[in-house]
């Protein structure tokens, strides 16, 4: 009895030894952030800005930056704060207040931060880890990536180096710094969720998606490395709430270090330009191209006077490679293009009619405003009342996409059309249950539609049928 006791008193010693066993090591696996937060906390700051705004309603306000106009459900994310209740004194104007994070990254003052965290500012202001404020000048600042470089007078001044975003692997932990709801100097950890994913607000970034807790006032911080290395800028998050649900999005730092390189010589960014639309590539495309797998970027429209149109693309052709740089997805392509700087010459490897050939495309100036830019090419039809410019389909077009009929968005405009998330591109292929051919019958169609009743609208996206329906109210 003894002897069993004895032996039943050593399994459990053992069981209870592994167990302890497996938690120090578990344990022993788990990053330390403790030493990274005490060295690059002081590079952290606090950015606020101010602007003479429109008068509002009284009351007590908060609402998320340009909350009127953000994109589906994609929404940057920085304290916007109105006034108390108070009208302001005869001849002033009510003033707009806004916070969020940046980082210093030169010892000499140069500080990184969101676009849309300075966007319309008209004094923008510093607070240092060590409690001293200072106003900043903004050096340049770019909507398409959203960065904006900020300087501030100082010297010897603690700074954070930017690591090679490229080398950034999915799991990786990553750690973030920053001021959510002015809390200052907040820290949140997690890993890397995803890399390179397109978001339809900033076609140019390759954001680096991660599970970091990020809410209001994180707009601009840095996102860490375990080496302490800033591997993004923190800039977006997904919610359906307003608040964070698991999945933020940050700007990989190699697009954040030739942003600023451009921002700090000409205070503005170049990009090249190829002059294509492009779609997805689907299996049954695939398989109609003659393709292995469904890989790649479909062109569907070259447009007039551009770098493609130059070098021979054709819609139907099917991008594979950029400079040996397999093209998976279509949003790859904007991607590496947008990296190129204008006036260079790419190799493009594409199939077309089964067959895989090279071209060499020297890439244009990505135009500041695309719409305005294809518009004066192809001025087309405005229809108010929708709130877009459209032009007829090309038959190139109309092929690539496997459509018969239909006309073009150009442009879209605020109103019905950005209500519904129409985008340049879409193909219209039938209003009010009725097919569209021309420009001109859906200018006729669109001016009798009748008001306060729900009218369908078929478009083409990528290849893929939607249907939504809208409203007009007058």
């Amino acid at each position: 009895m003894t002897q069993r006791v004895s032996i039943n008193y050593k399994i459990t010693a053992i069981l209870l030894g592994s167990l302890l066993y497996a938690s120090l090591s578990w344990s022993a696996r788990l990053p330390d952030f403790t030493k990274l937060v005490e060295q690059a906390s002081p590079a952290v700051v606090n950015i606020s800005t101010s602007r003479v705004a429109a008068q509002r309603p009284t009351g007590n306000q908060f609402e998320m930056p340009g909350q009127e106009q953000l994109p589906d459900i994609f929404k940057h994310f920085f304290e916007r704060q109105f006034p108390q209740q108070k009208s302001p004194r005869q001849g002033q104007e009510p003033e707009a207040r806004s916070s969020g994070s940046g980082f210093l990254i030169s010892e000499d003052g140069y500080l990184l931060t969101n676009h849309h965290v300075v966007k319309d500012a008209d004094k923008i202001f510093v607070a240092l880890n060590d409690r001293r404020e200072m106003e900043a000048e903004l050096i340049g600042s770019d909507p398409r990536s959203d960065l904006a470089l900020l300087k501030i007078d100082g010297k010897d001044l603690p700074y954070l180096e930017m690591a090679d975003s490229d080398k950034l692997k999915v799991g990786e932990w990553v750690l973030a710094i920053g001021s959510p709801f002015g809390f200052d100097y907040s820290v949140t950890a997690g890993i890397v969720s995803a890399i390179g994913r397109s978001l339809r607000s900033e076609t140019y970034v390759p954001f680096i998606q991660t599970d970091v807790a990020i809410n209001p006032g994180n707009s601009g911080g840095p996102l860490f490395n375990l080496d302490g290395e800033v591997v993004g800028i923190n800039s977006q998050i997904y919610t359906r709430s307003g608040g964070f649900m698991g999945l933020s999005f940050a700007i990989p730092s190699n697009t954040a270090i030739s942003v600023v390189a451009q921002l700090r010589a000409t205070g503005e960014v170049a990009r090249g330009w190829l002059g294509v639309q492009i779609q997805e590539v689907s299996q049954d495309l695939a398989e109609s191209f003659g393709l292995d797998k469904a890989a790649g970027a479909l062109i569907a429209q070259v447009f007039d006077n551009s770098p493609a149109l130059e070098a021979g693309l054709k819609a139907g052709d099917v991008i594979t490679q950029i400079n040996g740089n397999d093209i998976i997805m279509s949003a790859q392509v904007a991607h590496f293009i947008g990296a190129i700087a204008p006036d260079q010459s790419v190799v493009i490897q594409l199939v077309r009619d089964g067959k895989s050939i090279e071209v060499d495309v020297v890439i244009g100036h990505l135009p500041k405003n695309i719409a305005e830019t294809l518009s004066a090419a192809e001025p087309g039809e405005y229809v108010e009342r929708i709130g877009l410019r459209v032009v007829a389909l090309k038959p190139e077009k109309a092929k690539a996409m496997r459509i018969r009929n239909g006309i073009d968005i150009l442009e879209v405009d605020a109103g019905v059309a950005q209500e519904l998330g129409l985008k340049p591109g879409d193909v219209i292929t039938s209003m009010a249950n009725q097919p569209i051919s021309s420009v001109q019958q859906f200018v006729e169609l669109a001016a009798a539609l009748p008001i306060q009743r729900s009218i369908s609208l078929r478009i083409v996206r990528e290849g893929r049928p939607l249907f939504v329906a809208f409203r007009l109210n007058q």
